[in-house]
């Protein structure tokens, strides 16, 4: 297996943690996380539908800022 690969997976594993360890420390504060107003609802009596389109969008900005301050700066 090339080097690069295994440095790859090491970085996606602390990446990973560290996003599991805010979640688990700031769990309280991120209540808001997948309520959004654009969020979509539907609940009837033996149906549920959820789509969280609002919270997909926030999510993808943030991530796609954070890729690529890692690319600016690396």
């Amino acid at each position: 297996m090339n080097p690069q690969v295994g440095k790859l997976l090491m970085g996606v594993g602390a990446l990973l943690l560290l996003i599991g360890v805010i979640v688990y420390l700031f769990n309280d504060k991120l209540n808001w996380l997948g309520r959004l107003p654009g969020d979509v609802r539907v609940e009837q009596e033996n149906f549920r539908f959820y789509m969280p389109i609002a919270t997909c969008v926030v999510l993808t900005v943030v991530i796609n800022l954070v890729l690529w301050l890692i690319r600016r700066f690396f």
